[in-house]
């Protein structure tokens, strides 16, 4: 419904990185060169299974999906944080920030939301503005929008 969906995962079938795009390579360029596999091998991952049933409508069937993701200790709290978001319940960049401990760091939310590799396992989309508008979104606010209606529906 979205377009195509790419993920990536390492041997352990952690999701390394994921987006919206048929590329392998439109997806590894959100990972820095030192995290980018040195080969890719097609195959059917568990993660590839709860994007189908997500889409299927069980909007949940991503929160298990285990992630690998590098990153400082703020930015790897705040991807925590953001999974704990619930499906139809969207946070602000400034609840995210108050989460995290520091409600006045609302660019350090929004920069947490935009290096997140692991799109959709990792529910960046379910950050707004305070204003209630979308905010950024890598695969395309489009996209983000109807996440948040499929969500706001199920």
């Amino acid at each position: 419904p979205d377009g195509g969906f790419a993920i990536l995962s390492d041997a352990d079938d952690r999701v390394i990185v994921s987006g919206w795009t048929a590329d392998p390579d439109a997806v590894l360029a959100r990972l820095r060169p030192d995290r980018r596999p040195a080969r890719i091998v097609e195959g059917q991952t568990a993660a590839a299974d709860a994007v189908r049933a997500y889409y299927a409508g069980d909007v949940r069937a991503i929160d298990d999906v285990e992630v690998a993701q590098q990153g400082t200790a703020l930015q790897l709290a705040g991807w925590r944080e953001l999974r704990r978001i619930a499906p139809g319940e969207p946070l602000t960049y400034t609840g995210l920030a108050t989460a995290l401990g520091s409600p006045s760091a609302v660019r350090a939310a929004a920069s947490i939301c935009a290096r997140n590799a692991v799109a959709l396992f990792v529910p960046c989309h379910r950050v707004l503005r305070a204003d209630g508008t979308m905010g950024g979104f890598a695969w395309g606010t489009d996209v983000k929008e109807r996440l948040l209606a499929r969500e706001s529906a199920a």
